[in-house]
This record gives C-alpha cells, sequence and structure tokens, in this order.
C-alpha cells in the first residue's frame, strides 16, 4: 500500500489539472515543458535507483524507466524544435521538480528493502498522477495535433510503466 502518496509531486498534478481546467488549459509550450521534466523526474529517479538498489527487478524497472523516459524526452525535444516551440516553464514544472528534489533527498537516505519499496510506491504514485495529468489536462488542451499525438502515444507505455510498478510494489509488500 502506498503509504504517503508524495503529497507535493502528485499535489501539483492535481492543482495544474484543477487550474489549467479553470483558466481553459495550458499551452502547447507549457505542455512540452510538463512532459520533459516529467520524464527527466523519472530517469533521474530511475539512476538513482540502479545506483542503490541490490533487488534485481527493481534494479530492471528502473533501468526501464531511464530507457523509455529518455526516449520520450528525445521525442519530445525533437518535435518541440520541428515545430518550433520553445518548452515554457510554468509553475507546475517547477513544483514538480521541487517535488521530485524532496524525493530524491529522502530517498538517498535510505538503503536496502526501505529504499526499494520507498522507489517503486512513488513510482506507482507518480505514473498514477501522470495518466491522470494526460486525460484530464495533456491531451485535451493540447492545440498542435503532433504534440498531442506524442502524447497519446506515449500513453500506453505510462500505464505499462503503472501496471510493472504496481506488479512490483506487491512483490515487494511479500
Amino acid at each position: 500500500m502506498i503509504r504517503t502518496m508524495r503529497p507535493l509531486a502528485l499535489a501539483a498534478l492535481a492543482a495544474f489539472a484543477l487550474s489549467a481546467q479553470a483558466q481553459g488549459g495550458p499551452t502547447d509550450p507549457q505542455i512540452a515543458h510538463i512532459v520533459v521534466t516529467a520524464n527527466q523526474i523519472d530517469i533521474d529517479a530511475g539512476k538513482l535507483a540502479k545506483s542503490k538498489s541490490k533487488n534485481k527487478e527493481v534494479d530492471k524497472f528502473a533501468q526501464q524507466m531511464i530507457t523509455d523516459h529518455g526516449a520520450v524526452n528525445k521525442q519530445a525535444v525533437a518535435l518541440a524544435k520541428k515545430l518550433k516551440v520553445k518548452p515554457e516553464d510554468n509553475d507546475t514544472s517547477k513544483s514538480l521538480m521541487k517535488g521530485a528534489h524532496e524525493e530524491t533527498a529522502k530517498l538517498k537516505k535510505l538503503k536496502g528493502k526501505e529504499f526499494d519499496k520507498e522507489y517503486v510506491d512513488h513510482e506507482v504514485a507518480y505514473h498514477q498522477a501522470v495518466l491522470d495529468a494526460i486525460d484530464k489536462t495533456l491531451v485535451p488542451s493540447a492545440k498542435n495535433a503532433e504534440l498531442k499525438g506524442l502524447i497519446e502515444k506515449v500513453r500506453p507505455a505510462i500505464q505499462a510503466h503503472l501496471d510493472h510498478a504496481k506488479h512490483l510494489q506487491a512483490d515487494l509488500g511479500k
């Protein structure tokens, strides 16, 4: 069971979804920055997990996060260049980074099974929050068809990551 649901990262995504709906949604440059930021956060967490975890399954999952989210970021950056869209920093991406820095500091203090459990719990909560943001805000707000298409294209991978993380979470809980 998820202990704390990572309040800052989840609150940032939830607040973003609500404020974006009230304001008519984020702009495409803001969406591009949120996508890149969210992926980079998971890449960085995966790198930390690879350096700290001794669990083979956690290590494999972390490598998958690095590989998959790295590929999405390459696609997002290439698309932004093609469309001549400069990703725009915004309150959501700043809040996501703040939450990521706090989670990283927490993870760095943990070892062994405690680390693995916290990392995987975070991955479950984070991927669920990202899916919610994709469904409720990012896709509905994206004006550019290619940007919207990229987000829709990666959604099944985010769902697969969530499912994998939940399976891992259940195994770690045994």
